[in-house]
């Protein structure tokens, strides 16, 4: 049973900033942000998080938001109007709490449920979309300077679905594959889901796992027999 999450991305220093930010964008407004393991919150380590940041504004400002019938069509409606409510929820109180909004931040006209691709820079702890699920266009990035520091800042909440890290370190991976919490880790990608592998969270994120080997057990039952002699 999975029960939603808030991804988290962690982009450290020694990984193709641009490529990372490119494929970050393109994932993020995927189904307008509603997807379960859509990216929802971004911890670029400091040396970095400007270029970053830079790069995905870039990136998302380039998206074509509209039917989905209609050519050239990246993005659509979130599904009703209430969720454009809660979406300006989750940016006014990012920006009350010190965040800067680099794009976005707003409806889209007055007709269908459109909301702009938002961007938000040095978004602290303490902000809402940071610790809520937002399941719409935002993306929050935050900077970070430890690899101890992020770990604990990711594993932070008590979902754990899905999770992304950009490195171009060996030894950093496997860390990451060993310590953060969740039940789907893609490094330098994000590709979480075939139907060959388990695809399944933790904690607060579910129980049990579909895909793969591991899917089967749903529909297994277990006998235990035992025989003594007499």
């Amino acid at each position: 049973m999975e029960l939603g999450g808030h991804s988290p991305v962690i982009v450290f220093d020694d990984a193709d900033i641009q490529k990372a930010a490119q494929m970050a964008a393109g994932f993020k407004y995927r189904n307008a942000g509603q997807v379960c393991v859509s990216p929802t919150r971004f911890f670029v380590q400091n040396t970095v998080a400007d270029e970053f940041a830079d790069a995905f504004v870039d990136a998302t400002k380039k998206v074509k938001v509209g039917n989905g019938m209609d050519d050239g069509v990246a993005m659509g409606p979130l599904i009703g109007e209430r969720r454009l409510g809660i979406m300006q929820d989750f940016v006014d109180d990012a920006v009350a709490s010190g965040a800067e909004l680099m794009t976005g931040g707003e409806r889209m006209g007055n007709q269908g449920y459109f909301y702009t691709p938002t961007v938000l820079k040095n978004v602290p702890e303490e902000a809402k979309i940071m610790n809520e699920e937002p399941f719409g266009p935002i993306a929050p990035i935050a900077s970070f300077e430890s690899f101890d520091e992020v770990v604990a800042r990711a594993n932070k909440l008590m979902f754990g679905l899905a999770s992304y890290a950009f490195t171009n370190d060996g030894a950093r991976a496997a860390a990451l594959a060993d310590q953060i919490e969740a039940g789907m880790l893609a490094v330098n990608s994000f590709v979480v889901s075939t139907p060959e592998t388990p695809f399944g969270g933790i904690n607060e994120s579910g129980y049990g796992a579909e895909g793969g080997i591991e899917g089967l057990d749903a529909y297994l039952r277990t006998k235990f027999v035992t025989e003594v002699g007499v």
